[in-house]
């Protein structure tokens, strides 16, 4: 079986369409699945959304994304985990290449994303850089899309709940450890307002910070409102 694991904060607007591009990615794919949505303090409709979708909730009060992820990893059934962002669409691609993966002996892998909606001229100029680093330097991905066997999450003891940004940095490290990690050639489309709703110095200074310091430099969430206090689009 399948688990998808999908952390919520006042998703209200993209929770449906989430759930709705994964039950129709499996149709296709014709796995058994389930799907475990983590409401993390919502204040809105998320939960009642979630569960008209048939989705599984699982209400939690942690304000931490890893600790989110890996509350959702312990009530999960199936022997592979796929985490997906809330404001983030899968397809049957993705979910092909993510089984085939770890079927050739993959420990995981993850997802490079596409933005909805337009984004800054900035993030345009230089984004087809950046997945050129992560598909063939880094061999790494951000946190909107990420897979393993439940072996492996097993093995490494989950995501960091030290770290409050950057733990997925942290996680695919001790993956790694365990086995190949795997960035599949379908990608997947998540929303842009990040980008749309804060600046490019407000940014860059949080590359700066993961550059020099690294995940260490996110065991605080100090200035950390880009993902903790987001702007939420209708």
């Amino acid at each position: 079986m399948i688990s998808f694991i999908v952390p919520a904060h006042n998703e209200e607007f993209w929770i449906g369409r989430c759930l709705e591009a994964i039950d129709e990615s499996m149709r296709a794919v014709e796995r058994p699945h389930e799907i475990i949505v983590v409401d993390d303090a919502s204040t809105d409709t998320t939960a009642a959304i979630a569960e008209q979708h048939g989705a599984r909730v699982i209400h939690v009060a942690h304000r931490n994304i890893a600790a989110t992820r890996n509350s959702g990893a312990r009530e999960a059934r199936g022997d592979l985990f796929i985490f997906v962002d809330a404001d983030t669409l899968v397809n049957q691609d993705v979910v092909r290449e993510a089984i085939e993966a770890v079927a050739r002996g993959a420990a995981g892998g993850g997802c490079v994303p596409t933005f909805e909606g337009g984004i800054p001229l900035w993030c345009r100029v230089i984004y087809p850089f950046v997945v050129f680093a992560m598909r063939h330097v880094l061999n790494q991905t951000g946190g909107a899309c990420l897979f393993s066997t439940r072996a492996v999450f097993e093995a490494t003891g989950g995501f960091s709940e030290a770290h409050f940004a950057a733990e997925e940095d942290v996680w695919v490290k001790a993956l790694k450890k365990h086995g190949r990690f795997v960035i599949p050639q379908a990608t997947i489309l998540t929303s842009g307002r990040s980008l749309r709703s804060n600046s490019l110095w407000a940014i860059g200074r949080l590359m700066l910070r993961l550059t020099f310091r690294g995940a260490d430099g996110f065991r605080s969430r100090r200035g950390l409102d880009t993902w903790y206090r987001p702007t939420r689009e209708k």
